[in-house]
């Protein structure tokens, strides 16, 4: 089934004050659909661990928020966009423990838990564009 976007805007995030009205717009996204508060906490969770990222590692860049349908379903679609160095091992970077800087490595596969759709797309030298869905139900 094709899922269609419904409304869509996109933010800039080039400092770290931009990730709380960040969370926010998701947040605000997550209600206006109706999501519960436990799958808009996953969602929110999970755009801050891709914000951050996109900060630390990809320099900065841009984030689109989307609210789609794919039939009877509504969700809230996050991108991701950074024009950094990429990931240079994508299948090592969604093990569990792995980390190129000093944390947990729980960042990359602890997000794709927390949501119901999730797709990276990396080119070393050209950035990173992960892109997560939650939906309503989900």
């Amino acid at each position: 089934m094709t899922t269609i976007t419904n409304s869509k805007e996109e933010i800039p995030i080039v400092k770290e004050q931009d990730v709380v009205p960040l969370r926010n717009r998701v947040k605000e996204y997550g209600v206006k659909i109706g999501m519960s508060i436990l799958n808009q906490t996953k969602l929110i969770t999970a755009t801050s661990e891709l914000v951050r990222n996109l900060l630390k590692y990809g320099g900065g860049g841009k984030v689109i928020i989307e609210s789609v349908s794919n039939g009877r379903d509504n969700g809230v679609r996050v991108t991701f966009i950074d024009n950094g160095p990429g990931i240079a091992n994508v299948e090592l970077a969604m093990k569990d423990g792995y980390s190129t800087g000093k944390s947990l490595g729980l960042g990359l596969p602890g997000t794709k838990r927390l949501v119901n759709e999730f797709d990276i797309k990396t080119e070393l030298g050209n950035g990173t564009t992960v892109t997560i869905t939650k939906w309503k139900n989900g």
